[in-house]
């Protein structure tokens, strides 16, 4: 089959009767019947782009489109890479996608838009995150984000496939955290809720402490998720800057046991609040009329920590919480496997990877011991 060659189209402004003019991108697509039809695809407005120097550059991704069978016509920008995945590939997963537009437009484009992206060297991408003002650990995830621009690049043919360039780029302690978390004793636990002030703050506290949920799970609990009879709890969802999202990974979305005694403090809470309809927030914001649950940002900082300020134990935050989870399980005895079932880590046995699988008896005993440990002194 005869290539067609590579087509620049042309970027011209187009006048609308609302609002500030539009640049658009025009070039002829080929028909399988060996005809040409014109094509045309808005760039953006002339207030986003004033010149049409910049409607050019900013058109450049639309190009590769418009040439899938011949993208290496002439040199591709790292920018135009860049254009094209926030087009076509963004995770749909809220928090994860807010992270990398940060990643990408305050980093990475703004030092590699104008370069070709056979000139990105590996050696000049470690000496440029070496010089950044970020922990080892964010390094890491903007050099793992340029290594997933690399791979759209060979997908897309706008390079040879080859073996990943980002894979030479070593970031020296990325798997270290700059402060390790809070490990709480039970002492320091009870220390801890003794200046929790109000609900339903005690309640997020106890229930996050005494199930090792993330935050984002925590707020994203409707009542629905409460099974009393079976006396089980299921994440399914989690909230992260008012915004409902999936869970983390797909082996956060789990069954969780409930101990008797936690769910009568959450029965206590459902008493209480004016929240309580199957599915409301199990944690409503009165300051959103219910609509939306309390900000956990906004909890950790007017209430978790100085409440751990003031039990004399540190500012502590919710992260500190699943992390004494994890390391209570491990005091009374609970196997790996369990903790990790508990804790809803990816690594899990396959076992434990089905949707909506039943709670495992050693799984309720290892969360129970937990509970017991945290509540025997009738904290709440």
């Amino acid at each position: 089959m005869k290539r067609t060659r590579y087509q620049y189209g042309r970027v011209e402004p187009s006048p609308r009767a609302n609002g500030p003019n539009v640049w658009v991108y025009r070039w002829r697509e080929q028909n399988p019947d060996g005809k040409s039809s014109r094509k045309s695809a808005i760039v953006g407005s002339v207030t986003e782009y004033p010149t049409h120097a910049h409607a050019l550059r900013a058109a450049e991704y639309m190009r590769l489109a418009a040439n899938p069978d011949n993208p290496n016509g002439r040199l591709i920008s790292f920018g135009a890479l860049i254009d094209r995945y926030m087009a076509e590939e963004m995770p749909q997963r809220f928090s994860t996608q807010a992270a990398y537009r940060t990643y990408l437009g305050r980093y990475i484009k703004p030092k590699w838009a104008q370069y070709s992206i056979s000139t990105v060297k590996p050696f000049a991408v470690r000496a440029w995150l070496k010089d950044l003002p970020l922990a080892p650990k964010s390094q890491a995830h903007i050099r793992n984000l340029m290594s997933v621009l690399f791979n759209c690049a060979m997908l897309w043919d706008l390079i040879e496939v080859q073996v990943n360039p980002m894979k030479l780029v070593k970031i020296p302690g990325s798997t270290k955290r700059r402060e390790e978390p809070r490990v709480l004793t039970v002492e320091e636990f009870n220390k801890l809720l003794a200046q929790i002030e109000g609900e339903p703050y005690r309640t997020m506290v106890v229930l996050a402490m005494c199930l090792g949920l993330r935050c984002s799970e925590l707020i994203g609990l409707q009542w629905q998720d409460l099974d009393w009879e079976n006396l089980t709890l299921l994440v399914r969802r989690a909230v992260v800057a008012a915004h409902v999202d999936q869970v983390k990974t797909k082996y956060s979305k789990k069954n969780l046991p409930l101990d008797p005694g936690l769910a009568d403090i959450l029965l206590s809470w459902h008493r209480q609040t004016r929240y309580g309809a199957p599915t409301d927030w199990v944690f409503a914001s009165p300051f959103m009329d219910g609509r939306l649950p309390y900000r956990c940002w906004g909890i950790q900082q007017r209430h978790l920590r100085p409440g751990g300020i003031t039990a004399g134990l540190g500012p502590i935050g919710w992260h500190d919480l699943r992390h004494t989870y994890r390391t209570l399980l491990d005091e009374t005895g609970a196997p790996i496997s369990v903790q990790q079932a508990l804790m809803r880590h990816a690594d899990i046995g396959t076992t434990m990877n089905v949707y909506g699988d039943s709670v495992a008896e050693s799984q309720r005993k290892a969360n129970s011991k937990v509970v017991s440990l945290l509540l025997s002194k009738k904290t709440v």
